[in-house]
C-alpha cells in the first residue's frame, strides 16, 4: 500500500510531532525572554497604552511571562496541553488585539502560533515527552 496516499499517519509522525512541539516552545521561550529586559518592556507598556489596553504594564508582563513559561512547558512537553492554553489566548491577543486581525497579510505570524497551540492542545505531548514518560495523559 502507498504510504504516502494513505489516511494514516507516516512511522516517523511522533518524532516530526516531537520535533515541532520542541521547536515551537523554542520560539514562545525565545520571545518571552524579554520579559527579563526592562526597556522592552517599557516600549511593550507604551504600545498597550497607545493601543488603550488596559493595565498596560500588567498586560504587557503577562503576556510574555505566559510566553515564556508555557514555552518552557512545550519544548520538555510538561503540561503541554495546559502551556498550549496561554499560548492560544496571548497569541490571539496578538493577532487580534493588537495586530487588528491583519492575519491574511501582515500579521501571520502570532495566528500560526494560535494554530500551533491548538495542534498541542488537541495532540497532549506525544510520544516524546515528560507528559509520556509521567503517564500523564490528562496533562
Amino acid at each position: 500500500m502507498n504510504t504516502w496516499r494513505s489516511p494514516r499517519p507516516l512511522k516517523n509522525f511522533e518524532t516530526v510531532y516531537a520535533l515541532l512541539r520542541m521547536v515551537t516552545g523554542f520560539f514562545m521561550l525565545f520571545h518571552g525572554w524579554e520579559v527579563f529586559d526592562p526597556a522592552l518592556m517599557a516600549d511593550y507598556t507604551k504600545w498597550l497604552t497607545d493601543l488603550q489596553f488596559p493595565a498596560p504594564a500588567f498586560m504587557a508582563y503577562l503576556g510574555k511571562s505566559a510566553e515564556f513559561v508555557s514555552g518552557a512547558c512545550l519544548m520538555v512537553g510538561f503540561a503541554t496541553r495546559f502551556a498550549a492554553i496561554p499560548i492560544i489566548l496571548a497569541m490571539l491577543t496578538v493577532a487580534f488585539g493588537m495586530g487588528h486581525g491583519k492575519v491574511w497579510y501582515e500579521d501571520q505570524h502570532p495566528f500560526m502560533f494560535v494554530l500551533l497551540g491548538i495542534l498541542f492542545l488537541s495532540g497532549g505531548g506525544g510520544k516524546w515527552s515528560v507528559d509520556a514518560w509521567r503517564g500523564a495523559g490528562v496533562l
